[in-house]
């Protein structure tokens, strides 16, 4: 076998890959053979059928199986051997036919395109990236230790509706001032802390059990999904309901919060691991933190990816790679690629970056760093449920089996990698670090895209 290279450009390139009948002549007859024993044809014993007959059925699918195998196995070790860096895969020379007879076999010649990664620099000496931080301020505090009050408080009875209360009453669908007939009627729960301002709303506020009101159920709910929830509907019914209701207060509940003592301080985080409410913000503004660091972390890395993507000059082989698309995508069209285009070509500027910066920067993520990775992703589920996590030998064996699944191997490393690839960005580059409230954050990192 021989493959020859003919380059058309940087980007551009034709392999010729010659086969001749000393290369495949001896394993098509060993899989003819094969069949041999195991063909099963009428007229002729198992495994007695003349060679012939099996030649001319099955000689040229096995033929052109195994020169297939030799072409791919002669591209692989020739791209290999030369450190040809290809995008995509090689792909038939769509205006050359294979040269070789089928019916009379020989020598063999195919063609097969190939597009090179290009030569590219990437330039950040000099490039400075707002950093958005949240500042974890004491009102922030206030709210999350209020909310917590409230998750492990408990509900009583109280007589009238106030701003935070659940009411519960029925729904009963109206026609005119009166019920209508096999209309909608259903009991569920107003929460009166979630609804949006209303004349519905103020109506309930100060409210008793047994009072009676008329309803639009779009004012005590958000969004059809939820509407649909509260009167036992689908939610297309729910997009087309125009009635008015009565809703007539059964029972209403008012939230107690617990006491923020030692109770709820070992509830929250286990006996003694807390014991004053100071230490209870400490904590709670270092989990902030940390939550709020991902979110810091995020922005930044898509801040930092559009803008590798956008400003290093990078040539494509985009024709072959059109092609290409198209050829390996069953259910595309080149006038959807065509569409597509602009999408794809970022994706893989955007990986060729990274490659760039792994090889670069000697960039290695090893088979522990996944294993710890999947052992943090596991104490972190434990501990959403409040449960401690199993020993740190169970964990490990979870983990190592959790790993022999390939997909999802290739996704941790992928995550790994990504990870490290950004941390490396982020010491590259100026930081001007900006410590906004939550709200300001939210609008500057997000309300621009």
């Amino acid at each position: 076998m021989n493959v020859v290279e003919e380059k058309i450009d940087n980007l551009n390139a034709v392999l010729r890959v010659k086969i001749s009948k000393e290369d495949y002549a001896e394993k098509v007859e060993k899989t003819l053979n094969d069949y041999r024993k195991q063909a099963n044809i009428p007229g002729f014993r198992p495994g007695k059928t003349p060679i012939g007959i099996i030649k001319k059925k099955y000689g040229k699918a096995i033929l052109a199986e195994e020169l297939n195998k030799a072409v791919n196995q002669s591209l692989f070790d020739f791209i290999s051997k030369n450190n040809i860096q290809v995008l995509g895969n090689p792909l038939p020379k769509s205006d050359e036919e294979v040269k070789g007879d089928f019916e009379n076999p020989t020598d063999f010649e195919f063609a097969y395109e190939i597009g090179v990664s290009p030569e590219f620099k990437l330039n950040l000496d000099k490039a400075t990236f707002d950093y958005l931080k949240i500042d974890i301020s004491n009102d922030m505090l206030d709210k999350e230790i209020e909310n917590l009050a409230r998750r492990y408080g408990k509900l009583v009875s109280t007589e009238t509706v106030g701003e935070k209360d659940m009411v519960l009453g029925k729904f009963t669908e109206l026609d005119g001032d009166k019920p209508k007939e096999g209309g909608i009627s259903n009991t569920s729960t107003i929460s009166m802390e979630f609804i949006p301002e209303s004349g519905a709303k103020k109506n309930l506020l100060g409210a008793k059990i047994g009072d009676e009101f008329v309803i639009d159920p779009k004012e005590v709910s958000k969004g059809s999904t939820d509407m649909a929830a509260m009167l036992a509907i689908k939610k297309e019914e729910a997009e087309e309901l125009n009635s008015l209701f009565n809703f007539q207060i059964t029972e209403i509940k008012k939230m107690i919060p617990a006491e923020v003592n030692q109770e709820l301080f070992d509830k929250l985080f286990g006996a003694g691991a807390i014991s004053s409410e100071a230490e209870l913000r400490q904590r709670i503004s270092d989990d902030l933190t940390r939550m709020f660091g991902a979110d810091s972390d995020r922005v930044f890395n898509n801040a930092i990816s559009k803008k590798l993507i956008e400003d290093t000059t990078m040539d494509l082989p985009e024709s072959f790679l059109k092609r290409w698309i198209a050829a390996t995508n069953e259910n595309t069209t080149i006038e959807k690629v065509e569409q597509d285009f602009e999408s794809y070509r970022n994706g893989l500027k955007w990986q060729l970056i990274q490659n760039k910066l792994i090889k670069e920067n000697d960039v290695k993520v090893d088979p522990q760093d996944a294993i710890n990775y999947v052992k943090s992703m596991m104490i972190n589920q434990y501990a959403q449920y409040g449960i401690p996590a199993p020993e740190d030998a169970e964990l490990d064996k979870y983990a190592k089996n959790a790993l022999t699944n390939k997909e999802e191997a290739n996704r941790i490393y992928d995550n790994l990698y990504q990870t490290k690839i950004f941390t490396l960005l982020k010491g590259m580059v100026k930081l001007n670090e900006k410590t906004l409230s939550y709200e300001k954050f939210i609008e500057e990192a997000y309300g621009k895209q």
